[in-house]
């Protein structure tokens, strides 16, 4: 299409097995900028393929286990590591459909064109510690083709030369909780603040991750943006007959429609679990709680109440113990799946400590379930009053909720139609109109005023097939 508008996005998220909420962030943005009519390609960091046949760079996208580089492929990489640090270089990953990918039609990114920069991404966390940014803050990537915004859904220290280069920083985290995440405080402060300077506009996705860049990295209110965030979840899925959702959840997980309680995310300091479960514990409750998420960084202490030394001791007290057996784990669930969870579940439980926005609890709106959070960071701008808010800090308070919850038809039903009606002020249209109000502004070169924001004028958007995967 003649004139058409292109923008680039990392896939450094965008993982096909697993996702994070950053994941379900980039694949939703890759649909919206679509939609709004953008040539929108996809940029990867995948170790290098084995072999120059095109076929076999179409097999690696989707199987990286093709073979190992044949020795001249190996002192090229090396070559490019230790002798280029400064650049990288991309090129085009050929899709041509004689790989069959149904399997993961639902985890792909819209994409015109995917490009792939070996071990891009690898080569960006390490160059947060090289010597090399003292000279160069960021690293060039070379691509064959122009586009005209980079969007950077991570803070990496990379850009395109002769691109708007947009970076979203969905929070701050590292910095304002460090206790909770395993990155370099040092270097990740170094880099988005490098970053800070650098960006042509940074996006963020709530008010209150907004107000932390501001703070602490000294931004200027005119070069940085909150458009929020939406949720795309397919009516196939959420448009479920109940009959269909109760024979979902029923059948595969031996749990009760409408009878249990649902987390879902990964298992990490910030999200809470450790008081949840014990909240949950102390609640007068005999309904079920549902845990859906992988593993993460320092999971130990958030599951200890779980672990075999605390079962040995609730066997030993008696009744606590009965209770103790109605929390159940699974690392994953599909995500056609998972929205039945979320359908059929009683209440979604998510009193997490820090969220830059939280998926879990527009997503727990949209489909019409009572949800509960907690009243710090983006989670009570989020929610407004279609959630019970509890202080995440005081597990005796979310057991008072849960109590509540699990007591009182009327609350849940009440949340319910809050909720559905909250979830409209995230929808893709509204993401829409915000960030192509961003992209409007850099590429006409001039400062955002938030009043300029539009609230009314909508924008087309076509059908998709998105999968959430939150955390």
């Amino acid at each position: 299409m003649t004139g058409q508008r292109s923008v680039l996005i990392d896939g450094y998220n965008l993982g096909l097995e697993t996702g994070t909420g950053i994941a379900t962030y980039a694949r939703n943005l890759s649909y919206v900028t679509h939609d709004m009519g953008y040539r929108t390609d996809i940029l990867y960091g995948m170790r290098p393929t084995p072999g120059l046949h095109p076929l076999l760079h179409e097999i690696a996208f989707f199987d990286p286990a093709v073979g190992k580089l044949p020795w001249w492929m190996g002192m090229t990489r090396f070559a490019r590591v230790h002798f280029s640090p400064f650049e990288a270089t991309a090129q085009q990953v050929p899709i041509t459909g004689k790989v069959i990918h149904t399997h993961y039609r639902s985890r792909l990114p819209y994409f015109d064109t995917i490009y792939n920069s070996p071990d891009l991404f690898i080569r960006a966390e390490a160059y947060k510690s090289s010597a090399s940014r003292f000279l160069a803050p960021r690293m060039r990537v070379r691509l064959p083709a122009k586009h005209e915004i980079a969007h950077w859904t991570y803070p990496l220290p990379l850009y395109v030369p002769g691109t708007k280069n947009v970076y979203t920083m969905c929070d701050l985290i590292p910095l304002r909780l460090p206790y909770t995440t395993l990155d370099n405080k040092r270097h990740y402060l170094e880099t988005v603040r490098n970053l800070a300077r650098r960006a042509d506009h940074i996006v963020t996705i709530s008010e209150n991750s907004r107000r932390d860049i501001i703070n602490l990295l000294g931004v200027p209110e005119e070069k940085i943006t909150n458009t929020y965030l939406s949720a795309v979840i397919p009516a196939k899925y959420a448009d479920k007959p109940e009959n269909v959702v109760k024979r979902e959840v029923e059948g595969t997980f031996n749990v009760k429609y409408k009878e249990y309680m649902l987390f879902y995310g990964a298992i990490e300091p910030k999200k809470n679990i450790g008081r949840l479960i014990e909240g949950f514990l102390a609640a007068d409750t005999d309904t079920p709680l549902l845990i859906v998420g992988k593993l993460a960084w320092k999971y130990d202490q958030e599951l200890r109440l779980l672990n075999d030394d605390a079962q040995s001791y609730l066997e030993r007290v008696g009744s606590v113990f009965y209770r103790r057996r109605r929390i159940f784990r699974v690392d994953y669930a599909p995500f056609p799946l998972l929205v039945s969870l979320i359908k059929g579940a009683k209440a979604v439980l998510f009193p997490s400590v820090y969220e830059g926005f939280g998926l879990p609890i527009l997503e727990g709106m949209m489909l019409g379930t009572p949800v509960l959070t907690s009243n710090e960071s983006a989670n009570p701008e989020i929610a407004e009053d279609a959630a019970v808010l509890v202080d995440p800090y005081n597990p005796r308070e979310i057991a008072e909720a849960i109590t509540s919850l699990d007591s009182n038809p009327e609350l849940r039903a009440t949340l319910a139609a809050k909720g559905r009606k909250q979830a409209q002020k995230f929808s893709p249209e509204a993401h829409a109109r915000r960030l192509s109000q961003v992209y409007d502004t850099v590429l006409a070169k001039r400062p955002i005023a938030p009043s300029e924001i539009p609230h009314s004028k909508p924008v087309a958007l076509g059908r998709r097939e998105v999968a959430q995967t939150s955390s």
